[in-house]
């Protein structure tokens, strides 16, 4: 492909999107939880008009950062084409002051993240390492995350972006372009404007491994359990006392062992506990259920709720509650409906020399919500690793690859 964007142009972005903390937090009360999304979207809002696109808008009440391409000529009546990917990073690392460097051509050993502190990210720990010898990594110092999810695919669609502007004859229909804040804390795009967005298909830009697409995700649901208990002093607390931290204890007890998320793979669903906050007058449990079948998926919400049952029936009615709230659905009930999506995105990345490979996304896109919108939504990888932990990393060219990926795709849909 001729004048193919280099190394160089991914790498910086990253780097230097990574540098802007768009950390976001859950149960702020606050859209975007957080004030550094903004920060991101108007840095991304500049560079795009910058590199010649003329139709951009930042939703100032939502955060939401639209923009267009124009066809290029020929295509103009080719269906209007969306690309989505989320700016915040994710609450389980830290993401204040990343310090992000480059090790080129990586030789296959441990790395020595931060000498200072003696952080290594030891080859032994993290094996697909292996797959990226001879490669420039985009790294941590160690002490934060590096922000790669969902940072990698804002650099990827902004390169791709800045390759149609210099190359106005590169085939592609109506580009419909979107970041949106707050996917890590189940924001979702709930607040994308479809009728504004005006894509007619689009594809979200998530997740690790470069040449994987989803078409599948779970079927989602946050729980929290409350119980409140009766405190007096322990010396005189027989057939008085009612301490609501045993209680939550009982509760964690029901749950099945080995249907953790550390234990699973694949489709297999799970329980997982998020929190656990317990003292003699008052307990709460917040916790996520996650399963691909939706059968499988309604009898673990029963079984919650029978847990509670049992516990009501046994410390009182008014003890014990539970509260079920949805959060997402299997994609894959939309995107069977709609396959020329994932033949395309099949053919992109077959075309770019790569085997494409779907595998069920254990996690949330906001493709997921955005598919039972009305907008169907595969999701392409973003070639990212260890996501959400200090020893994250980018392989330079998977995002080099991911660009050309996205090109092509716009080239068939042209």
């Amino acid at each position: 492909m001729k004048d193919f964007p280099s190394a160089d142009r991914v790498r910086e972005r990253l780097m230097r999107y990574a540098r802007i903390n768009t950390q976001s937090q859950p149960y702020q009360g606050t859209w975007p939880t957080t004030p550094g999304q903004f920060d991101l979207a108007r840095e991304l809002a500049r560079e795009l008009e910058s590199i010649g696109v003329n139709h951009v808008f930042l939703d100032e009440k939502t955060c939401v950062l639209y923009a267009w391409l124009p066809a290029s000529p020929g295509a103009e009546g080719s269906t209007p084409l969306g690309l989505i990917a989320h700016m915040d990073t994710a609450p389980d690392a830290s993401g204040e002051h990343v310090r992000p460097w480059v090790l080129e051509n990586y030789d296959g050993g441990d790395i020595v993240l931060n000498e200072k502190e003696h952080i290594v990210m030891k080859v032994s720990d993290y094996p697909n390492l292996q797959m990226y010898v001879g490669q420039d990594l985009v790294l941590t110092d160690g002490t934060t995350l590096l922000g790669g999810d969902d940072k990698a695919s804002i650099a990827a669609i902004m390169t791709m972006a800045e390759y149609f502007c210099t190359h106005p004859n590169a085939p592609h229909g109506p580009l419909c372009l979107a970041f949106t804040p707050d996917e890590e804390v189940s924001g979702l795009a709930h607040e994308l404007d479809l009728e504004r967005f005006g894509a007619k298909a689009a594809y979200t830009l998530d997740g690790d491994h470069l040449g994987y697409y989803e078409d599948e995700t779970f079927y989602a649901s946050e729980a929290q359990i409350d119980i409140t208990g009766r405190s007096v002093h322990t010396g005189t607390a027989k057939g008085i006392m009612i301490n609501a931290a045993d209680i939550a204890g009982e509760f964690l007890g029901m749950l099945p062992a080995r249907e953790k998320p550390q234990y699973t793979e694949g489709t297999e669903g799970f329980y997982h506990v998020i929190s656990c906050q317990a003292l003699c007058e008052h307990a709460s449990v917040r916790m996520i259920i996650r399963d691909f079948d939706r059968n499988a998926f309604t009898r673990r919400e029963d079984f919650l709720r029978s847990c509670v049952e049992t516990l009501q029936a046994r410390y009182g009615q008014d003890r014990v509650s539970i509260r079920i709230q949805h959060q997402y659905s299997n994609m894959k009930e939309v995107l069977d409906l709609h396959p020329a999506l994932t033949e395309n995105l099949r053919r992109a990345i077959s075309d770019c020399g790569l085997t494409p490979v779907c595998e069920p996304f254990r996690g949330g896109t906001d493709g997921a919500a955005l598919s039972f919108r009305g907008l169907p939504c595969p999701n392409l990888s973003a070639g990212y690793e260890n996501a959400h932990g200090r020893f994250e990393y980018v392989p330079v060219q998977s995002m080099v690859k991911n660009v050309e990926i996205l090109l092509r795709l716009c080239a068939l849909w042209a």
